[in-house]
């Protein structure tokens, strides 16, 4: 049995595995590498080309993946029975790789929408927030009048709002009156509130809560307005009341809002957040990569993006402080790394505890590994800035924000950051949406584009297959940025998701 090169994918020179294109059999004789695959090795997988003895490094993208945990031979399938996580020295060598933006003439442009203080939108919803988890149903029994598959002539009157959306969360009670588990909640609050994709806004409590209504308003310097309105449960007596008050308040916003047009603007004004999930083997091939293409193209062009994730570039750090700024932007994002080693420690968990059981599945076996694929999402552009979660980001370019691994928590501090647009890529498969900024799905591999192509925005799969570059597929996904920010609707909004996936950062004890 033989197979040619196109069997396995090489990424680096100096690696000492190849990725399997396509479920390899054992007897295949990988002609390029002069190997013959020893047993089954599933697609996305590694196979060693040459012996690695026990204790050795395994390299994939040039870099340290972690070492092998026994003698492995030419051809064997590299994965957790055979390599294992290690800890080694990285050479931060802080901004050694950082290099000035090459801006381009004349900057694409899409057709967003201008707010009146100058905040460009890509979409214009009227949003609801709660203070606590109390006041979660009233706020969703206000949304859902409004809802077109429940009653399809609510908002028929005013085409140019695209909903009203309740996004609701178990926090809010039960914590300390001060300290950080409320400020970053508040934060976050206080970030959907300016978010320029909400043309209106009501804030919903409960009334005798931790996260009084007040404190958030002056923690974020919020002021009612005809657009921005506050009221509690207990003050506007009982649910139905304070259901009929806030559908009177939505309906007296709506005409203001359908006011809201598109126009061309720069693309200077797109802020994306990067987004991977369910990652496989061939995450750090194909879509990340490709998505690094179209950040690069993004900065170019004066866009900002934000990578985060921070136990996801945990073992890959010293590939980001080599295209810091300057070296306060690289201590700012060590600083963060040495945060979460802390965090971890208190809560008798590890940073290497990664990846998931979806990830390894897919050929993933340790978090440098995984951190290596993550961060190709990032491009090659310097790093200009580094920010806690949730807060405003106010530097254009590429910058990094610290926020949890898990998707739904990473995109909420995002958007509440100025994300106006997520771009996810994944490998296994994810459903996903992110009220109120539209959320685009990239999928690593042709399989998952043919299985689940319902939730899929486009296929990056494309790379691996050979039809098309990484460069080529970076403009392909700079161009549908574009379109997306524009209005094209993207899979996830066909499907209604972005409500249930608003989920703040839960820091410290809950009482």
């Amino acid at each position: 049995m033989s197979e040619t090169d196109t069997a396995v994918i090489r990424i680096h020179p100096a690696d000492n595995v190849v990725i399997a294109r396509r479920q390899l059999a054992g007897g295949t004789r990988l002609a390029g590498e002069n190997v013959t695959v020893r047993g089954l090795v599933p697609p996305g997988h590694k196979v060693a080309t040459r012996a690695i003895a026990a204790g050795e490094p395994v390299r994939r993208y040039n870099q340290v993946i972690g070492v092998a945990r026994c003698d492995i031979a030419p051809g064997s399938h590299v994965h957790t029975q055979n390599l294992e996580f290690s800890d080694f020295e990285r050479d931060y060598a802080v901004g050694a790789d950082a290099r000035a933006t090459d801006y381009v003439e004349t900057p694409a442009q899409f057709d967003g929408i201008l707010r009146a203080d100058g905040r460009v939108a890509t979409r214009n919803y009227i949003g609801i927030l709660t203070s606590v988890n109390c006041s979660a149903t009233a706020a969703r029994a206000i949304a859902d009048h409004f809802r077109r598959d429940i009653h399809p002539d609510a908002l028929a009157a005013y085409p140019n709002v695209d909903g009203v959306v309740a996004l609701t969360h178990g926090a809010g009670c039960a914590t300390g009156s001060e300290g950080e588990p409320l400020r970053v909640l508040r934060r976050t609050l206080g970030g959907y509130a300016r978010h320029p994709n909400f043309a209106g806004l009501l804030v919903l409590g409960l009334g005798c809560e931790t996260n009084q209504i007040g404190g958030l308003m002056e923690q974020e310097g919020l002021r009612e307005n005809g657009l921005l309105h506050t009221f509690n449960i207990q003050e506007t007596g009982g649910t139905r009341k304070t259901v009929e008050h806030g559908i009177a308040l939505v309906q007296a916003m709506l005409a203001q809002a359908d006011r809201a047009r598109r126009q061309p603007v720069p693309a200077s004004r797109l802020t994306v957040g990067l987004q991977c999930g369910g990652s496989d083997g061939y995450s750090g091939i194909s879509a990340n990569p490709a998505l690094g293409a179209a950040v690069d193209l993004l900065v170019r062009h004066g866009g900002t993006a934000i990578l985060s994730e921070t136990p996801e570039i945990y073992g890959g750090e010293h590939l980001l402080t080599r295209r810091a700024a300057t070296p306060e932007v690289a201590a700012k994002l060590l600083a963060r790394l040495r945060w979460w080693e802390d965090y971890c420690a208190r809560n008798d968990a590890e940073m290497d505890n990664n990846p998931s059981a979806g990830n390894k599945a897919g050929g993933l076996t340790t978090i440098l590994e995984k951190s290596l694929g993550a961060i190709a999402k990032s491009g090659t552009t310097r790093l200009a800035d580094v920010y806690e979660y949730a807060e405003t980001v106010r530097e254009r370019g590429l910058v990094f924000m610290d926020t949890p691994g898990y998707d739904p928590v990473s995109a909420t501090g995002q958007v509440a950051g100025g994300a106006n647009l997520i771009c996810f890529t994944t490998g296994r498969g994810s459903a996903y949406g992110c009220a109120p900024a539209p959320s685009l799905k990239l999928s690593t591999n042709t399989a998952l584009w043919q299985r689940q192509s319902d939730d899929i925005d486009i296929n990056c799969g494309e790379v691996v297959d050979g039809a098309q570059s990484v460069a080529e597929m970076g403009e392909r996904i700079f161009r549908l940025m574009l379109e997306t920010a524009s209005g094209r609707r993207t899979r996830s909004e066909e499907h209604g998701y972005g409500q249930n996936e608003f989920v703040p950062w839960q820091l410290g004890a809950v009482m």
